[in-house]
């Protein structure tokens, strides 16, 4: 699986930040799959350029994208919007379960506007900014990505791993 690494900072892209989720995001891919990661990239928040570099990177062949940051409040995070406009179709659930996780830990994970969705055969994910809201997304996320990729991308086998329900 191919993936790409997004960070969304003003402060990071004008060099006046150290970006440190988009090196853990990596540390944590290369750590737990056998995946490359073949895009990663600092940008401002700007919405044309988010989207254009989600676009891009969908072109190129990533089967998934994560990104960090621009998910909150503050006027100019339009990383949820800037996806909107890439994405064919919403997973929901992904996001749904990222925020219900990390209630456990903060009540400011209701703040989080990150979206998660699917165009082509590419799988984009919003995570929070914060390197440590990062690792506890991860830690969700992990266990699902390879079967969720493996349905996206239609591995061979994949969706006899489902069982039809009957009604009896």
């Amino acid at each position: 699986m191919n993936v790409a690494i997004l960070t969304v900072s003003d402060r990071g892209a004008a060099g006046h930040y150290e970006d440190r989720s988009g090196p853990l995001l990596v540390e944590l891919i290369q750590r737990h799959t056998t995946w490359s990661i073949t895009q990663q990239a600092i940008v401002p928040d700007d919405q044309a350029t988010i989207a254009a570099t989600l676009r891009a990177w969908c072109s190129a062949g990533a089967n998934l994208i994560l990104t960090t940051g621009g998910t909150g409040f503050a006027p100019r995070d339009v990383t949820p919007e800037a996806t909107r406009q890439v994405i064919e179709r919403e997973a929901p659930g992904i996001a749904e379960a990222l925020r219900a996780e990390s209630l456990r830990v903060t009540q400011h994970a209701m703040l989080s506007r990150g979206i998660a969705g699917l165009r082509g055969q590419t799988l984009i994910i919003n995570l929070p900014g914060s390197p440590k809201a990062v690792r506890e997304n991860m830690a969700v996320l992990l266990p699902v990505l390879p079967h969720a990729l493996a349905l996206l991308t239609g591995l061979p086998g994949t969706e006899s791993d489902h069982q039809t329900i009957r009604s009896a």
